[in-house]
């Protein structure tokens, strides 16, 4: 199978990456082809603006969206996001890398998502009628694909729990993995997070290592996160408002577009963030994070 890898740390030393080199080496050596867009050190440009649009005429108002829609229609947008778009095209699944900066992606990343994730392509596709709002949120251009979030995070695992100060943490990656991944048609995997890595001792490092391994072993078996899908039957059209008898009763909030009432019935080990068991395959030594430390601390 086919893998991008979109990775956003400017530090190759860092423990992001380490960990990019262990998942790489690992898909790897189950078979995979693996291509890496290294935002940082590939100079992208992280902003929108006129220049995406060689072909928008000088006096022409800038509408972002309708110039995303012609340039992608008439073959026009810039050869870095033609590039970009082939990749995806080309990948059976997308991993998104990053560390979490105030509680989301880093603006290099959502850059890369601004520009490539153009109009035609990864939205504004399918028919708009009384029984479907367009192919998305479970349909779309990249449906049948996988993709999945490697995050770390400075703060402990308890902080981002359900009843953490910062939030669960699958309320913070919601808008990536529902708003940005599962909208354009991916079967968007469990994330996988690290914690505590700006106080990461040594010995702290292996263990994440193997868990990672793990997730890049199952990359093509762990089962879904299990959105809903918009045009299955779940969303009132044109309000695309859950059904009421749909979801606890009073419940508000990005669970309700999680259908646990199915998702109940599965097997219980590949739910929420687990990892499914896998043989073991032979594996080369994880390469050790290069970070910058002070006594055990160390930059992500």
């Amino acid at each position: 199978m086919k893998v991008l890898l979109v990775y956003a740390h400017p530090e190759p030393r860092s423990l992001n990456g380490a960990l990019r080199d262990v998942a790489v080496l690992e898909l790897k050596a189950q078979g995979h082809e693996v291509q890496v867009s290294d935002l940082y050190a590939d100079g992208w440009k992280s902003h929108v603006d006129r220049a995406d649009f060689p072909s928008l005429a000088r006096d022409e108002r800038f509408v972002p969206v309708a110039a995303s829609k012609k340039a992608f229609e008439t073959g026009t947008l810039t050869e870095d996001v033609r590039a970009e778009i082939e990749k995806l095209r080309w990948a059976d699944a997308l991993i998104l890398q990053f560390p979490l900066w105030w509680f989301t992606m880093p603006a290099i990343l959502k850059g890369w998502v601004d520009r490539v994730f153009a109009y035609g392509f990864a939205y504004g596709v399918g028919e708009h009628s009384d029984k479907r709002w367009g192919d998305r949120y479970g349909e779309g251009t990249l449906a049948g694909k996988r993709a999945m979030l490697i995050v770390t995070a400075g703060g402990w695992e308890e902080h981002y729990a359900p009843r953490g100060v910062n939030g669960p943490i699958d309320d913070l990656l919601f808008p990536i993995n529902h708003g940005i991944l599962y909208y354009p048609g991916y079967d968007v995997l469990p994330p996988f997070v690290a914690y505590r890595v700006d106080r990461f001792a040594e010995s702290g490092f292996d263990p994440v290592v193997e868990r990672l391994r793990q997730r890049m072993r199952t990359l093509f078996t762990t089962r879904p996160i299990p959105y809903r899908q918009q045009n299955g039957g779940d969303y009132l059209i044109p309000s695309m408002q859950l059904r009421p008898a749909l979801g606890d009763p009073g419940a508000t909030g990005f669970a309700l577009h999680v259908n646990n009432e199915d998702h109940a019935t599965a097997d219980s080990s590949t739910s929420g963030t687990r990892e499914r068991a896998s043989s073991p395959t032979p594996e080369s030594p994880a390469p050790k994070p290069h970070t910058t430390t002070l006594g055990n601390v160390c930059l992500e």
